[in-house]
């Protein structure tokens, strides 16, 4: 959180726009799909970077709303066990 707000990214839920933090996720994950479709899977703005990049902004806005990530997954992966997939 200390690089957040030393960069002014906002680190408590008064400082910023819960909307404009969910479509910058987005944006990333829009671009780590358009560095797999150009091929580009390492380097600078390759799919890997711009996956790491989404997972950072996640944990930035979990981080703001103490959002205790790893149990969140954990829960729902359990969750996920108990559900019914359809092959569609």
């Amino acid at each position: 959180m200390e690089l957040a707000q030393e960069k002014g990214f906002g680190v408590k839920p008064e400082e910023i726009n819960v909307g404009e933090k969910i479509a910058l996720i987005h944006s990333e994950a829009s671009e780590a799909l358009q560095a797999y479709r150009d091929k580009n899977m390492d380097g600078k703005d390759g799919f890997q970077e711009e996956l790491a990049d989404t997972v950072i902004r996640i944990l930035h806005l979990a981080g703001i709303f103490n959002i205790d990530l790893e149990a969140e997954i954990l829960k729902k992966m359990e969750f996920n066990k108990t559900r019914s997939w359809s092959s569609s």
